[in-house]
């Protein structure tokens, strides 16, 4: 799922969301906001929007997988009667996919590592990162900063406002982000995936190249919860604890209710951070079979 973010560049996918969240209600508190990111976390092998389209469908499923995946990876199968829950994929329009109550089979390991985030960020991840960042336009600089300064990004070079796709060339744009040398390579995965969604969310402007839309004007406080949302996200679903967990836990013992907050964008940009740092969800699937 090498373009997960390709699934939900269409009206359609925005609207289907949109009209599935407020039918089942699912985010208008701040608490169930942050349940709700909560399950995108430990649905780990789903992109982030497939996870969500789970929990809607199936409010507090544990685990879920392909029927090729329970098969091959669990020695499972569904269960006679089990009903199929519906995710979006490349081939599609749809795939199929089952929770672990509706299979049956041998027992599963008590540590199934198959569900578990990849572990620890270390110095060379890092290096990856920074590496597969700057093929996409995203320079970074270390710097020699205090143990309260994290970083930040900034648009160095601007992108056409508009890309003429019969051009061979296409706009090239420009981003650098600063990190904080002096801080261990967890925290400065944090940094560098706050910075990421601020980029990702359309907070610098919109970039056709990167596929970043033009949004309305938010507030610093409204920039500042998407990218918290983001990056605990991007984290969590990592193996790496952040400074987020804290910042949501505050926001929502302060509010009650989810105003102008955009949950289709914030997703979608998870899935791009996760495209682009070969971070994708590894969840396999059988092509379906064409009947004639």
């Amino acid at each position: 799922m090498a373009h997960q973010q390709d699934l939900f560049e269409s009206e359609a996918a925005r609207t289907l969301l949109d009209q599935l969240l407020d039918d089942s209600r699912l985010y208008h508190s701040s608490a169930d906001y942050l349940s709700l990111l909560d399950f995108v976390v430990k649905l780990r092998n789903f992109a982030p929007f497939n996870a969500m389209l789970l929990q809607i469908q199936k409010p507090g499923l544990s685990y879920a997988a392909s029927a090729l995946d329970w098969r091959e990876r669990f020695n499972r199968r569904p269960k006679r009667d089990a009903r199929p829950l519906l995710i979006l994929w490349p081939f599609g329009p749809v795939a199929l996919v089952y929770d672990v109550e509706d299979t049956e089979g041998t027992p599963l390991p008590a540590d199934v590592s198959f569900f578990q985030a990849c572990g620890e960020i270390t110095m060379e991840r890092m290096k990856r990162f920074l590496v597969l960042m700057e093929r996409r336009g995203i320079l970074y600089h270390y710097f020699d900063g205090g143990g309260h300064s994290a970083g930040s990004i900034e648009v160095t070079q601007k992108p056409p406002a508009k890309h003429d796709k019969n051009k061979k060339i296409a706009p090239t744009s420009k981003y650098l982000m600063r990190i904080n040398q002096n801080h261990a390579p967890n925290v400065q995965f944090s940094t560098l995936a706050h910075e990421l969604g601020h980029l990702f969310l359309g907070h610098l402007g919109p970039d056709e190249r990167l596929s970043i839309p033009e949004r309305p004007p938010l507030t610093h406080a409204q920039r500042e919860l998407e990218a918290e949302s983001f990056a605990y996200l991007a984290c969590c679903r990592n193996g790496v604890e952040c400074k987020s967990k804290a910042y949501l836990a505050n926001y929502v013992s302060q509010h009650t209710n989810i105003d102008n907050l955009d949950l289709y964008q914030i997703v979608r940009a998870v899935g791009q951070m996760e495209t682009l740092l070969e971070l994708t969800a590894h969840t396999r699937y059988e092509i379906p079979q064409v009947r004639r």
